[in-house]
């Protein structure tokens, strides 16, 4: 690997997110094609973020560091990105469903799903379940946060709604958050389930490879 993608590896990895755009310019200047410095510097060193997660030696705080210092560099990084037409891993629409407040780790999961290669929807909290089925058409797939167990049925009339708009398979959902199952996901129809933000990440790289 290259010396400058290497610093910009270790950079996301220690959470320097003062230094990621000047060693992205850097990068850039020195003739590193964008999606080079995009695989192999940035979503390469998420990956590792998610397996030391996975493994115990990362925890949230360190999880969420990493993934501000992946945007920081992504900020610089996305208009080279989109001269070069660079293809992203598909799109997701990511909210916390209506009733709901709580955005910690549906901004979290963003960061992470974005940090894979992912163009991110973003459509924040106490989201109107119209508004999902309106983004439907849009996006490849469409992932429900609930931390609340009175919001959880949320997703199901999601799903629900989804289905009456004939939409229901041209889209995968996975759906998260704190009380949330397995279990859950599968009584109510979701294609997938994540524990947490690594998970996501997994769950929704499996789901679009099989699409």
């Amino acid at each position: 690997m290259d010396p400058i993608l290497k610093e910009i590896y270790q950079n996301i990895l220690d959470g320097q997110q003062s230094e990621m755009g000047i060693k992205i310019q850097a990068a850039l200047e020195s003739g590193i094609p964008p999606k080079t410095i995009l695989d192999e510097g940035m979503i390469g060193a998420m990956a590792e973020v998610g397996r030391l997660f996975e493994a115990g030696e990362f925890y949230v705080p360190e999880m969420l560091i990493s993934a501000r210092a992946m945007q920081a560099g992504l900020n610089v990084l996305k208009p080279h990105l989109k001269e070069a037409n660079v293809q992203s891993a598909g799109k997701v629409a990511i909210g916390t469903i209506k009733g709901d407040l709580h955005d910690i780790g549906k901004n979290l999961v963003a960061m992470m799903l974005e940090g894979a290669g992912f163009e991110i929807l973003d459509l924040g909290t106490d989201v109107q379940f119209e508004k999902f089925v309106a983004v439907a058409d849009d996006v490849d797939v469409i992932a429900l946060s609930a931390l609340l167990t009175t919001t959880m049925p949320g997703m199901k009339t999601v799903i629900n709604y989804l289905q009456s708009a004939g939409k229901r398979e041209k889209v995968k959902v996975i759906i998260g958050g704190a009380p949330v199952t397995q279990a859950y996901a599968d009584s109510i129809g979701a294609d997938g389930y994540a524990s947490d933000a690594s998970r996501a990440v997994t769950v929704t790289l499996s789901l679009l490879a099989n699409k």
